[in-house]
């Protein structure tokens, strides 16, 4: 029973004297990561502090000690406007849309392009597609704009010269297309983005393992379903679980730039409610209340998706 006691006692001492070994091994590995911290710690965990806000009923120019406190009025307010469950329903609605196409289509895109074998058209294809991803959202915006426009637009030109429509089809008034528009912009604009980090991973995958399908007779839809995908396949449920975790918080840039009052009870994410309603109207300890609700849902998400994820493929991020 003594000797247990004593090894007790002893390991904490034998892991902090390991620590130290291994800091002192790899010190300048540490030191890179440092300025990186540095940025973590400033630009996302000092400014947990501003969240007081949310319980004050903050006055600009006074100090922290002079605001007067409020409990979670704000909270409750936010729970009881119709504006802010409208916010919620097209959030959700977008950022479904946007995940599910936005994660299957640059897989897709990925394994297409890793199946040419022209090297030139390859590296064209997806330089090509991925050019889109440095153009602002304000110029794209007026891009898919143009395209939709009655007056001369590209879609629509098309749908009557192939005889699909007789006249014009206004997009950009209509609510119900709003969402559509949305995620097909996205997928546009960030497609070959989010293809580089799959093609990395299918480069990572053993030619030797292609090679000995190919000589059992495997067809290429064969390679793909059971080399490709399951070698991706780790890759594949990080992404999916990190998507999951910002589910909620999918900004405003695209809604505000490519909405209009027509579109607006379909335009309207918590993001731009918080724009509109919060910073728009000197409302910040109620902007501050949307953020936090939008930031400890996003932290939920993150933790439900990773242990789903880690019962199911045993594939974890935490």
């Amino acid at each position: 029973m003594k000797a247990i006691t004593n090894k007790v006692q002893l390991e904490p001492k034998v892991k902090k004297a390991q620590f130290w070994t291994i800091f002192t091994q790899q010190k300048y590995l540490y030191m890179m990561a440092l300025p990186f911290v540095a940025w973590a710690f400033v630009f996302s965990y000092l400014p947990l502090w501003g969240w007081t806000m949310a319980f004050q009923k903050f006055q600009p120019g006074k100090s922290f000690l002079d605001q007067k406190w409020v409990g979670l009025k704000y909270f409750k307010e936010l729970f009881h406007d119709d504006q802010f469950y409208n916010a919620l329903r097209n959030t959700l609605g977008m950022s479904l849309m946007g995940l599910l196409a936005g994660f299957v289509v640059p897989i897709v895109f990925a394994i297409l392009l890793n199946e040419v074998r022209l090297q030139f058209l390859k590296r064209f294809v997806q330089t090509v597609s991925y050019l889109p991803h440095f153009v602002s959202w304000v110029v794209a915006a007026g891009i898919i704009t143009k395209m939709l426009s009655t007056d001369n637009g590209a879609v629509n030109d098309l749908l009557m010269g192939l005889h699909l429509i007789s006249e014009p089809i206004q997009f950009m008034a209509k609510g119900h297309l709003f969402w559509g528009i949305v995620t097909a912009s996205d997928v546009w604009k960030e497609t070959g983005w989010n293809t580089i980090i799959y093609l990395a991973a299918i480069s990572g995958i053993g030619p030797e393992l292609y090679e000995a399908a190919k000589v059992d007779g495997a067809s290429r839809l064969q390679q793909v379903r059971n080399i490709t995908l399951p070698g991706i396949r780790t890759t594949i449920v990080i992404l999916l679980i990190i998507s999951i975790g910002h589910l909620i918080s999918i900004g405003f840039e695209k809604q505000f730039l490519l909405g209009n009052n027509l579109v607006r009870d379909y335009s309207q994410t918590l993001d731009l409610y918080a724009l509109n309603y919060g910073l728009g109207m000197g409302r910040f300890s109620y902007g501050t209340a949307i953020n936090i609700f939008n930031s400890v849902v996003s932290v939920i998400l993150l933790f439900v998706a990773n242990g789903i994820f880690k019962k199911i493929t045993k594939e974890s991020i935490i």
